[in-house]
């Protein structure tokens, strides 16, 4: 796997302060997408141990909330087999801190036995994030007041909740503007 770059104190890609890691690869395409040289899937650089050393010793201060998983397409499966071993030593490392990931497939495509996204990996990955932003980005429906994603049709769903459920359970209040009840 490759990566086009990683965030220290990030505020943009959820909440708190987060170290955010741009994986490489991605087979989306959305129409203007912000960065569409991350869907060369050789983009940026290798992802080594030393970079994992690295995201972890950025996470270590206690200002920082958590990790961001975005890209370029994180689900994408052989960026999956990759995340999985890293996201399980963050998680090890860093119990108390959030995984987020954003992901242009929706959890139902995550989740489809023989989809392009799902894998060997899928579900463990799933398993250890709090966050799932999932959906293409549409600029039809491009909503800039939205937090923590681009158009409307994009998800917060709170991965615990949806899990523990069984049912999809998306993320409270994220979209109130200041002043409003």
């Amino acid at each position: 796997m490759h990566y086009g770059e990683i965030k220290n104190c990030d505020i943009a890609n959820g909440e708190g302060v987060r170290v955010t890691l741009f994986v490489s690869g991605c087979t989306n395409h959305c129409e203007h997408c912000f960065q569409p040289q991350t869907w060369d899937f050789d983009y940026g650089q290798p992802f080594t141990s030393e970079t994992e050393q690295q995201l972890l010793d950025l996470l270590a201060p206690s200002y920082i909330q958590g990790l961001t998983l975005l890209g370029g397409e994180p689900f994408e499966p052989e960026n999956q087999r990759v995340l999985v071993p890293f996201v399980r030593r963050v998680r090890e490392t860093y119990p108390q801190k959030t995984v987020w990931a954003f992901s242009g497939f929706t959890l139902e495509e995550l989740r489809t036995e023989g989809s392009h996204p799902r894998c060997e990996a899928t579900d463990e990955l799933l398993s250890m994030l709090d966050v799932l932003v999932d959906g293409r980005f549409v600029e039809a429906l491009k909503d800039i007041s939205l937090r923590f994603r681009g158009s409307s049709n994009q998800r917060l769903i709170d991965m615990k909740k949806t899990l523990a459920s069984g049912e999809i359970v998306l993320l409270p209040d994220l979209d109130r503007k200041p002043g409003q009840a």
